[in-house]
């Protein structure tokens, strides 16, 4: 049978760490830290400490200060004492967003325009592309990882320790088990999917929820380096993704709401709340805090089907309405000019790549072909933003609006093509931008959102295939202007297509049988053999036949003579 390979002690973990009261409080292993206390001088490193903190799927809405009635009083506090960030986006879906921080480049710029990086697929992050780690390394950072990767495994050139970072500890799919990190992509696809570097962390495993988990390897990670040496820190948490899962004593606090995957949601991201408080604690405690830039972003909006929540905006992850692509972020930090304002320019997340890169005295080659721009000066000062426009992405691959055409688009676009781009105030849809509904917080009902009985429904939107919106005066997208400002369209169009012009072909390959976690050892990870082992294989391959096809030569050869001769004898 396929499960005959896991462990017996991982079972035993996965059932005890079901209830949190058998694990390790947070209180408990904190005061175990607290009496460590930092072995190395606490004098700061000339060049500012960077930690990134990137959550998952966590909704517009679903933060204390943005109206929720999820209590997340450390973001909160974080925020309210840095620079919210009120006018920034992101990706609609896990692997562009982190594809995007890492390299500061546009989907069309990596191949990465569709959907996301699967983990039967022998696709990864294109190799050629510099990545922020690999920029600050140069500069003379530490550079450390902890969480969800989602960037592609299937060779060893893709892994996290290869493209940058000096150790990583986490995992490498975009989703799993919380508890005993195993993740299936079908039938009999299942696998292990927690590693320390480039192997299984099986002995790492002590069945701990992963926010947890994560958030103490952070803190281990603080409690070890040198703060004399600057640090990047990359925290990628696998919270509030699906699956709902959380220590009880999170839903005790949100007994009052009905609907149940809202309840165990709110329950995700109050744990969170409190690991973050964990993690700022650590950097204070260990002598990083007064020379750190703390950047917190979600990588898309909120799953309303999965508990989030993106009200008031319009639409849901994996969508190109506000709510799948307009995110939570603030950044906190000492080194912050004005503190505790909010920054309304345009911020995408493309801009980390060259702010943080100058932040850490690195530099920015032109080679590079950046799409970011450098907005600390923006986001802590105050001062206008470099960026004027984003191109949400372009999608060639999906084609699904029956009513798109190239007349649609005044011969300048074909509309049926997935498309979106916001140049100043206005923002441009093109084919199918997904799900459209304004779902409210579900916190009154009991009901499941498969009913949907509760939402603002759109059908006068059947057979469109283009919108325009003033996103300054409208951001929840509800009046449609393209029928009235056709000339603003058609620039926009024209834009889209010069976008397009500088696109790479679509990376997307079909699904690898060869990456069954069966067929190596039980974990996911790397199976496809580097370019230079096939090439030996087929070396050796070619040299067999060719070996052979001689020795038959000489076969033939040797019979044809002794036929001659006996012919001759005759």
């Amino acid at each position: 049978m396929l499960f005959l390979w896991v462990p017996v002690s991982l079972f035993l973990g996965f059932i005890v760490s079901q209830t949190w009261s058998v694990q390790p409080s947070w209180e408990t292993w904190n005061a175990n830290q607290r009496n460590r206390g930092n072995e190395f001088e606490k004098q700061p490193s000339a060049q500012p400490h960077i930690v990134f903190i990137l959550v998952d799927d966590q909704g517009f809405r679903d933060v204390g200060y943005h109206g929720s009635e999820i209590k997340t009083p450390t973001l909160d506090r974080l925020a309210a004492q840095g620079v919210k960030l009120e006018n920034y986006y992101v990706q609609p879906l896990c692997s562009p967003s982190r594809s995007q921080l890492m390299t500061g480049r546009y989907q069309i710029h990596t191949g990465l325009q569709h959907s996301i990086i699967r983990a039967t697929q022998p696709n990864c992050l294109p190799l050629e592309n510099v990545t922020l780690p690999q920029k600050l390394k140069q500069a003379g950072y530490a550079t450390h990882m902890v969480g969800k990767w989602h960037l592609g495994f299937y060779k060893r050139g893709c892994m996290p320790t290869q493209r940058g970072f000096d150790t990583f500890f986490g995992s490498l799919l975009g989703s799993g088990d919380y508890y005993s990190h195993y993740k299936c992509e079908g039938p009999a696809m299942c696998g292990y999917d927690l590693y320390e570097g480039e192997e299984a962390a099986w002995e790492q495993d002590r069945g701990l929820y992963s926010t947890v988990m994560f958030t103490q390897k952070a803190i281990n990670i603080l409690a070890n380096h040198n703060p004399r040496r600057p640090l990047f820190l990359y925290l990628a948490y696998q919270a509030v993704h699906s699956p709902l899962q959380v220590p009880a004593r999170y839903l005790e606090r949100y007994k009052n709401i009905p609907n149940m995957n809202r309840r165990k949601y709110a329950a995700m991201v109050s744990c969170l709340d409190e690991a973050v408080r964990n993690l700022t604690l650590a950097l204070k405690r260990y002598g990083y805090y007064d020379n750190t830039v703390l950047v917190y972003s979600s990588d898309n909006g909120g799953q309303p089907l999965a508990g989030g929540s993106n009200w008031p905006l319009r639409g849901s992850k994996a969508t190109y309405w506000e709510g799948g692509i307009r995110a939570v972020g603030f950044v906190h930090s000492p080194l912050l000019v004005n503190k505790g304002t909010r920054c309304r320019t345009l911020v995408h997340i493309t801009d980390w790549f060259p702010t943080l890169v100058t932040l850490g005295e690195g530099t920015l080659d032109e080679d590079l072909n950046l799409d970011g721009y450098d907005v600390w000066e923006a986001i802590s000062e105050g001062r206008p933003s470099p960026r004027q426009d984003i191109l949400h992405n372009i999608d060639p691959i999906y084609i699904k609006a029956k009513n798109g055409s190239w007349k649609a688009g005044y011969g300048l676009w074909n509309t049926a093509i997935r498309a979106a781009l916001r140049v100043g105030h206005w923002k441009l849809l093109t084919g199918v931008p997904g799900y459209s509904d304004w779902v409210p917080p579900q916190t009154f009902s009991n009901h499941l959102l498969t009913n949907r009985w509760h939402n603002e429904r759109v059908r006068w939107d059947r057979g469109k295939s283009i919108w325009l919106f003033n996103i300054t005066a409208d951001p929840y997208e509800r009046v449609d202007l393209s029928q009235r400002y056709p000339h603003i369209v058609k620039k926009m169009l024209m834009r889209l297509a010069q976008y397009n012009r500088t696109s790479v072909p679509v990376r997307y390959p079909a699904k690898d049988l060869r990456s069954n976690p069966q067929y190596n050892g039980g974990v996911w990870g790397p199976w496809y053999k580097e370019e230079t082992e096939e090439e030996e294989e087929d070396d050796d391959r070619d040299n067999n036949l060719f070996t052979n096809f001689l020795a038959k030569r000489r076969r033939k050869k040797k019979a044809k003579n002794k036929k001659l001769k006996r012919k001759a004898e005759e």
